[in-house]
């Protein structure tokens, strides 16, 4: 059984490039560990991230976001069973702006001028 868990929340303060590749190498070594997947995007200081995977871990996971002091006023837009995965290959896929992958991320899709991609709308559907 899989679950999905869709949120948005505003960051705590303005991300570079290097602490957004710290961010995520942290997020993906947990959610390697978790057996979480998913996609987090990155614009104008916003960030939205599904994640998928076993119940329990999207519960842990969640409980662990709701503390986390890097974004505040958290919302959640979506939460429920899912089918099968929509990011299988990633455990963390990330989208911004091609100036915040100055470290070449794996797993990294450009955003176009709108803040989107095939990986966000992918991200976003119900």
């Amino acid at each position: 059984m899989l679950e999905r868990l869709l949120y948005r929340s505003k960051a705590t303060n303005t991300l570079g490039s290097l602490h957004l590749f710290n961010m995520l190498s942290e997020a993906r070594a947990k959610n390697a560990i978790l057996g979480i997947t998913g996609h987090l995007l990155y614009t104008e200081e916003v960030f939205v991230q599904c994640i998928e995977g076993p119940p329990a871990a999207i519960e842990s996971l969640w409980k662990s976001l709701l503390r986390d002091n890097r974004h505040h006023d958290i919302e959640l837009l979506a939460r429920g069973p899912l089918a099968q995965r929509r990011f299988s290959d990633w455990s963390m896929a990330f989208s911004s702006y091609p100036s915040l992958n100055r470290f070449n991320m794996p797993g990294f899709f450009a955003v176009d001028k709108e803040g989107m991609n095939a990986a966000a709308e992918r991200c976003a559907q119900a």
